[in-house]
């Protein structure tokens, strides 16, 4: 099985990869599309550089590598996508070769922690519209609603959280899901030493979120942008 999990930027999508790394049975990739979606917009990104050295730029031959044979003959490849990378001109067709799924987190919590780590975002910065987007193709080229999980439910409940997620994507659950080692992994994409202080520094899921953050006018005002996108989506969450 190939899982390919969609989400934007700052979702608990790391924590996530390495809870299905942690299985065993797992393979992972890091952002497949993240050098293409570069080198084809040209967006000014930390460690651009390294990233687009790093990987794969023409579109198709990443779509058809996450189509190939599962890395070290393992069962499971689960993919981190992130759905901004998904520009017009890259062909979806490859997503019906693919298990998708989607993971949400509400807007507020996506924007102060992305605002941390790169100044000024946009609404096509963090990837919620482009994540309905994708929802609605993939539904239409499928027949069947995909499923969607809220990084909120894993945090409040990592175990009850993730089984329900792999009882929908009929795997078997391990309690190896819920720890991993702290520190950097040999699978991490070459910006991690930007992006990933705080998942390296984790051994598991991290506690239930608190209040949503107070944010700066400006910052709110995306927050509204984006917040319908989450609401339609988190009506389709396990546990919802």
């Amino acid at each position: 099985m190939k899982i390919a999990m969609w989400s934007g930027p700052r979702n608990l999508s790391t924590a996530m990869m390495y809870a299905f790394a942690a299985r065993g049975d797992c393979a992972v990739w890091d952002e497949p599309f993240y050098a293409a979606y570069l080198a084809a917009t040209g967006i000014d990104h930390p460690m651009s550089a390294e990233v687009i050295a790093a990987g794969k730029t023409d579109p198709a031959k990443v779509a058809a590598a996450c189509l190939g044979p599962n890395p070290d003959g393992k069962p499971l490849w689960y993919q981190k996508h992130m759905t901004l990378h998904m520009i017009p001109g890259f062909d979806r067709g490859f997503l019906r070769g693919l298990t998708n799924v989607f993971l949400i987190r509400h807007p507020a919590r996506v924007v102060a922690s992305y605002s941390r780590k790169r100044e000024s975002p946009t609404l096509a910065d963090i990837g919620f519209a482009q994540q309905t987007e994708l929802f609605d193709q993939v539904a239409d080229m499928t027949g069947v609603t995909p499923v969607v999980v809220d990084s909120e439910d894993i945090r409040a409940n990592p175990a009850t959280s993730l089984r329900a997620l792999c009882a929908a994507l009929n795997i078997p659950f391990t309690e190896n899901m819920l720890r991993w080692p702290a520190g950097p992994k040999p699978f991490d994409g070459a910006w991690a030493p930007h992006w990933y202080n705080a998942v390296h520094a984790s051994t598991g899921f991290d506690a239930p979120e608190g209040p949503l953050p107070d944010l700066a006018p400006e910052y709110a005002r995306l927050v509204e942008a984006a917040l319908p996108h989450y609401d339609r989506l988190r009506q389709y969450a396990l546990g919802a």
